[in-house]
């Protein structure tokens, strides 16, 4: 390869280099669930934004809280519902996203894993290496509220265990 090719070989690189740096980048205000405290940058391949038609905004960790966020919030009209790409991390439109429900993977703040896809290949790819079934928003979300219980009840198991681990004897 001569000269030439290296710096082009280079360049493409540092392209590709570049990508992966905006991929990376903070996520959008709020830096933690405002139901469960986690770390939304640290779940950034599963947190959702909904964005109101009254110019406020609510970010969570996954589809388990912002059930919990739509379900108390009977009086306010979404605008706009986005989720983190599984694989990007970016923020797509919730209810054009092709969601996988289920699969061998654990989910976040629930058992049944609800991950969501901006194209369809990568779902089906997904689904070949890990089950699960390919469905849209609305079953992904009719899905959240029929975990809920069972989920929530599982969540508490393990903070009152942690908070047992940690107390002074």
């Amino acid at each position: 390869m001569g000269v030439r090719g290296k710096a082009l070989f280079l360049a493409w690189m540092l392209l590709l280099g570049s990508g992966s740096l905006l991929a990376q980048q903070k996520v959008e205000e709020p830096a933690s669930c405002p139901f469960c405290g986690m770390d939304r940058e640290k779940f950034a391949q599963s947190r959702m934004l909904v964005r109101y038609e009254d110019g406020g905004s609510v970010g969570t960790c996954s589809i388990h809280c912002m059930a919990l966020e739509l379900s108390l919030s009977l009086d306010k009209t979404p605008q706009e519902i986005l989720v983190g790409d599984y694989e990007t991390k970016q923020l797509i439109d919730a209810e054009k996203a092709f969601w996988v429900l289920g699969g061998d993977l654990p989910g976040v703040m629930t058992q049944r894993a609800k991950w969501a896809f901006q194209e369809k290949q990568r779902a089906e790819a997904f689904i070949k290496l890990h089950g699960g079934e390919l469905v849209g928003f609305d079953q992904a979300m009719r899905a959240s509220y029929q975990d809920m219980y069972e989920d929530t009840k599982k969540i508490r198991e393990r903070r009152k265990a942690k908070r047992t681990q940690h107390k002074p004897h």
